[in-house]
């Protein structure tokens, strides 16, 4: 039985790296979690530069893109496997927990990404009263 990979050539010289591209983009693998206080999102972003790394906030949507630069030896003389992926990524996940906007950290440290988004305090709110 053939697969769509006997007839990817890109698949038969480069291996998985194919399987690993979205259209002209890679996917970094992510982590979401949550602790007591707030919804924990990692990243693994090996060889990305903090510079290329941007983190946005719209809505419940947390968008995360960047650009992972290749890095080939300058004394290369011929590749013979290459699986690392290069280029721009992104990536957007909705939070279905609501969150505080303007308290979102992010920070990168050996190769990950962790962006804190503390939770919305939830339970009564004094809302004042005014008279016209």
């Amino acid at each position: 039985m053939a697969t769509s990979r006997d007839h990817d050539p890109l698949a038969n010289w480069f291996g998985r790296f194919s399987e690993q591209l979205g259209g002209d983009r890679w996917q970094p693998a992510a982590d979401v979690f949550e602790t007591e206080k707030a919804v924990v999102v990692r990243l693994e972003l090996a060889g990305v530069a903090r510079d290329e790394v941007q983190v946005t906030v719209d809505g419940d949507v947390l968008r995360i893109r960047g650009i992972r630069r290749p890095r080939v030896d300058d004394d290369a003389q011929r590749l013979h496997q290459m699986e690392i992926a290069s280029g721009p990524f992104e990536r957007a996940l909705r939070i279905g927990i609501p969150f505080e906007r303007e308290q979102v950290a992010a920070s990168l440290e050996e190769g990950m990404l962790r962006v804190v988004l503390p939770k919305r305090r939830a339970g009564p709110r004094r809302i004042d009263v005014e008279s016209e």
